[in-house]
């Protein structure tokens, strides 16, 4: 008998849309939201940059803009200015560099998968473990015939980075022109990022072992508060695999390339108008008209050519000096924010002297904390304290104010003694 679309089977709600639904149907008047990767103030409401206010009012009062249809690569003067954001002024105009502007780091990362599966068709694709939920979906719906496999990240026990189960994982069994994700900054779920030492270790792997570096960058600014500090691990991978060789003379000696999803949700605020990039970067520049007509291919596909608002906002401040100026101090306001949550939720939990070690809250960095607490912990701060983090026990530190700490400690406490 035919398969009818009746036959599909359901799937689960996705977890993050799903707590996000439930939270707000949740009536009761002391819940609290920890699951959204969304900045929030100290009144946990939604903020807008002073930045990007600013640019969006220079942008209405601009009376010759249209809304006409960008090319199929989007908005060239935006996708220089991302560039240099990510790579340095220096390094990307030197770089043989293919940059297309995408639907948020999610679209940049479903571009890079569906290419790469189609055009290098590495054996295997390594993902952290954990790591960001939408990476193995990303992976099985655009490049299915690449096989996901999982590399050491984060000690559970010691709520610290596995570096030494990375690296040995990579190293024994990772191929060339395997495909490695790595977060550039302010690792999604754990907070835990490398040192600029193990960094480093790590590119000299992937350089001899000729592996495809996938960065994916959602939080650069946002993790420290500072762009270049945040960018570090990004451009020190480019100029050890492709800045100190000479590729155009002996291809043999360098990685097949290395490529990066590149978000301006999170260190712009600009959730919904879903601005982002792919970068690709090749050894040899003659690469580049062929690697990117088939992007372009993809991109024309999938949605013709990119959405322009969000696009000229981040162009706009980005290249002007005191909107940019405005916007890094806008990152300083709320990675600090950050900051000082993480060290009053630190505070308020070891209060109770039973409550054990909470130094990871300080150690670890940016939005996001592994609280180290199980489902069943997790879902007794859902049912009983009306406290929403996913099941993994991930938080998203942005939830937390001075208003709702002490009732977060207390209810963490509470289900620690479960």
């Amino acid at each position: 008998m035919p398969i009818t679309l009746g036959d599909i089977p359901q799937q689960p709600r996705d977890e993050a849309f799903a707590l996000t639904a439930d939270f707000k149907a949740d009536n009761h008047p002391n819940k609290v939201s920890l699951s959204a990767g969304v900045y929030r103030d100290g009144d946990s409401k939604p903020w807008v940059l002073s930045s990007v206010r600013e640019a969006k009012r220079i942008l209405h009062e601009t009376t010759d803009l249209d809304h006409e249809y960008l090319p199929i690569q989007g908005l060239d003067s935006f996708l220089d200015a991302a560039k240099d954001l990510i790579l340095g002024k220096e390094a990307a105009a030197t770089a043989n560099a293919v940059s297309l502007q995408t639907i948020s780091g999610t679209g940049a990362n479903h571009v890079g998968a569906a290419f790469l599966g189609q055009k290098l068709q590495p054996k295997n694709v390594f993902i952290s473990d954990p790591t960001w939920s939408n990476h193995h979906l990303v992976w099985t719906v655009g490049a299915p015939n690449v096989t996901q496999r999982k590399y050491p990240y984060y000690d559970f026990s010691n709520h610290t980075l596995d570096f030494d189960g990375m690296m040995s994982t990579l190293e024994a069994e990772a191929e060339e022109n395997d495909v490695v994700i790595l977060h550039a900054c302010s690792h999604n779920p754990t907070g835990a990022d490398p040192s600029r030492e193990q960094w480093q270790s790590l590119a000299r792997l992937f350089k001899q072992k000729k592996l495809f570096a996938f960065f994916d960058s959602a939080y650069q600014g946002f993790a420290t508060g500072d762009v270049e500090a945040d960018g570090w691990a990004v451009r020190h991978f480019q100029q050890t695999l492709f800045g100190e060789c000479s590729a155009e003379e002996n291809p043999s000696s360098a990685p097949p390339g290395m490529c990066i999803a590149q978000s301006f949700a999170k260190n712009f605020g600009l959730y919904g108008e879903r601005v982002g990039a792919f970068h690709l970067i090749l050894p040899r520049q003659t690469q580049a008209d062929g690697a990117k007509s088939e992007l372009l291919r993809l991109v024309r596909a999938e949605i013709s050519n990119p959405p322009l608002f969000g696009a000229r906002i981040v162009q706009t401040v980005l290249s002007d000096a005191k909107l940019r100026a405005m916007w890094e101090n806008d990152l300083r306001v709320m990675s600090s924010r950050i900051t000082k949550m993480r060290s009053l939720l630190r505070q308020a939990i070891e209060e109770d002297p039973n409550s054990g070690d909470w130094s990871r809250l300080e150690s670890q960095i940016g939005m996001f904390t592994f609280t180290g607490l199980s489902e069943n912990q997790v879902l007794r701060l859902r049912e009983v304290h009306h406290i929403y983090l996913m099941n993994n026990g991930r938080i998203s530190l942005s939830g937390v104010n001075e208003g709702n700490v002490k009732y977060i400690a207390e209810a963490f406490n509470e289900v620690s003694r479960q």
